[in-house]
């Protein structure tokens, strides 16, 4: 644990630099030099009341540096004073517990544990062509996928300067320029940062205390909207006659439908890449979604409520750019142009948020042609992609606004929800995210993995993912049932996919489908009658966790504590502190889905209680098992002792 003689006894270095980002499709390739460094000389330090304040020199510059150290009941602040303005480069390192185990900076999909990493802070598209592209040359040459990239080699959607510590402390650094949080050597830890420093260090007695300092620091998340937990919500596209269908299908078989969600009911466009999204943010009139606000109302006196999908570029070929375009609305490039950012296979303009009339312009299509036409809902996508070398409306440096892009985006999709008078109502969801965004985004997706087994892209990488944003302050998360990206035949969802992920997501807050982007390619929840029968059997399962998953939210809108949790969390064993392939959903239910094709059976870490396995009713006290798993039948033990504990196993019927 990190204590005040921790970092009294810091060694610090200093530094100029600049920075060379060049942005390719959202994913970076970063670059730096120095032209200055000096280590720090300690000089001595005074205490007075609460502070401690250090004195360093820099020997080559003659110049003084201070580090201001604050206690508070147990938690340290420490802020920074210098009269050497030149210094933008800072290296601050302290004494670690070289057993200890490191989670959170934001969300992390190959490794839960970051003991032993360096963890780059910069927001950036997660998925990226070269990443795909030898995957599938893998899979031409049968080198199947249990190879994992390392971890140098990933960015995240999800980049937080946060991290907790199994000694149940967390730092968080006040910063939103680039930075790197350096875990390698195993006694010590190394932030990295390219601003002034200012950092927290708070500890507590258990997690739950842990995570409730850390969601009063950072914001407390919202309650979902009441609806969202009964049923499942359906991915549909291609217009509403097909919605009305595949609506009328699934009740036949007697699904429980909370939605339907329809990323094109702003029209589509067919690429290379596949079936997406016409980015022109008003309902489709002209084609498939002519008569959608009828239909809304139509679906919601069925008790069906109506999803889309927005972001934050605009198409260059439609009529809303234009409007766009004619006002100044968009990030201007160094020419003075509207900047086009190439996302998949087609450049787009990007709204320039620190433009006040822009702002309030785009907060105005999501109040009028979305929830004003009757949209309970939508991913809002993006947030990652701002470039570092456009111009914005404000003058502020891009690359200073590009981890805080995210928050921004979030922050507009919530106003215009409450200033429309529907929070409680409508809400919406995003993968990009830094510090602020857990104070306005109401929930997280984990972004688009693959349709397929593999551990750092595919099904395998939502526990982790999830964990990691659990541990960094934000509670609430799910994925896409069924994966998103799809490269053909290559890398395409098969039948067992899709029915092992069905079965994982319906222990999880939001039962949401997506057809991926090649819909053709992949097997859908309506692809035959096994289908239809699992997803009779998990929606039904879903609906019944209602009660319980309402209370774990109110948990963590009010305690900060995450609705899918580590299993540490409440478990102090060794291997609990390592396990990232397994959670709770809360204090009772503990789920390790099936990663594994064609497996049947799963061998499970159990901490040692007494649990009961839902489908088989067998019970255990804990350590390693081995469990019948077959499809249909995921691992899920129920907590004996848990007063919900007949409930939640009636969940097998």
């Amino acid at each position: 644990m990190i204590t005040v003689e921790d970092l009294l006894n810091m060694r610090v270095k200093v530094g100029e630099g600049t920075n060379d980002f060049t942005m390719s499709r959202g994913s970076f390739v970063y670059k730096q030099s120095f032209s200055y460094e000096s280590t720090l000389e300690f000089v001595d330090k005074n205490k007075e009341g609460n502070a401690t304040k250090l004195h360093f020199t820099d020997p080559n510059r003659k110049l003084d540096h201070y580090f201001i150290i604050t206690e508070d009941n147990g938690d340290l602040e420490v802020t920074y004073e210098s009269n050497d303005d030149a210094i933008n480069r800072y290296w601050i390192s302290f004494a670690a517990n070289s057993s200890e185990h490191i989670y959170g900076c934001g969300e992390t999909y190959s490794k839960f544990d970051l003991k032993g990493e360096n963890v780059r802070i910069w927001v950036a598209e997660h998925q990226n062509t070269n990443r795909i592209g030898r995957k599938l040359i893998r899979e031409l040459l049968g080198k199947k996928p249990k190879k994992v990239l390392p971890f140098n080699k990933f960015e995240s959607y999800y980049a937080q300067p946060t991290f907790v510590s199994s000694d149940k402390y967390f730092v968080h650094v006040y910063i939103d320029n680039y930075s790197e949080f350096n875990f390698k050597v195993l006694n010590q830890t190394t932030l990295y940062l390219q601003d002034k420093p200012h950092f927290v260090v708070k500890k507590a007695d258990t997690f739950e205390e842990l995570s409730s300092k850390l969601s009063d620091l950072l914001g407390h998340q919202r309650q979902l909207p009441d609806w969202v937990y009964d049923g499942a919500i359906l991915a549909v596209q291609e217009g509403c006659d097909v919605i009305d269908r595949k609506i009328e299908e699934a009740e036949k078989k007697g699904i429980k439908i909370a939605g339907i969600w329809s990323q094109d009911w702003c029209g589509c466009r067919r690429t290379k890449f596949g079936y997406q999204v016409m980015w022109n943010w008003r309902y489709d009139k002209e084609d498939q979604y002519s008569n959608l606000p009828e239909k809304i109302k139509e679906w919601n006196e069925k008790g069906i409520k109506f999803l889309g999908y927005i972001n934050p570029f605009i198409a260059l070929e439609k009529d809303i750019y234009e409007e766009a375009k004619a006002n100044g609305y968009c990030v201007k490039d160094k020419e003075g142009n509207d900047y086009q950012v190439t996302i998949t296979t087609f450049p787009a303009a990007m709204v320039d948020f620190t433009n006040p009339d822009a702002y309030e312009w785009y907060k105005g299509l999501i109040k009028n042609n979305m929830i004003g036409i009757g949209l309970s809902g939508w991913m809002a996508d993006f947030g990652e992609y701002l470039p570092v070398d456009c111009v914005l409306h404000s003058g502020e440096d891009p690359y200073e606004m590009h981890n805080r892009w995210p928050a921004i985006w979030a922050k507009l999709n919530n106003e215009a929800i409450a200033e429309a008078g529907k929070e409680g109502e409508v809400f919406f969801f995003t993968r990009a995210g830094h510090t602020e965004t857990i104070k306005y985004s109401h929930l997280m997706w984990n972004g688009d993995q693959h349709v397929d087994w593999s551990l750092d892209d595919g099904i395998a990488a939502v526990v982790p993912a999830t964990l990691s944003l659990a541990m960094s302050g934000y509670g609430m998360a799910h994925s896409d049932v069924g994966g998103y990206t799809t490269m053909k035949k290559r890398l395409a969802r098969d039948k067992e996919l899709l029915l092992r992920w069905e079965e994982m997501n319906a222990f999880s807050p939001l039962y949401r489908f997506h057809e991926g982007n090649q819909p053709v390619m992949n097997v859908q929840f309506d692809g035959d009658e096994e289908l239809y029968n699992q997803l009779e059997k998990f929606t039904n399962t879903h609906v019944r966790l209602k009660g319980y998953i309402k209370e774990l939210v109110d948990e963590n809108v009010n305690k900060g504590t995450p609705v899918m949790r580590p299993l540490f969390y409440h478990y102090d064993e060794p291997r609990a502190y390592t396990e990232s392939l397994e959670y709770l959903l809360g204090r009772d239910i503990l789920v390790a889905p099936v990663i594994d094709k064609g497996a049947t059976t799963k061998t499970v870490y159990l901490p040692e209680d007494e649990w009961v396995h839902l489908y088989s009713g067998k019970e255990f006290d804990g350590g390693m098992v081995i469990v019948g798993a077959p499809v249909g039948e995921p691992p899920v033990f129920i907590r004996k002792g848990s007063k919900r504990f007949e409930e939640l196993m009636s969940l097998a019927k």
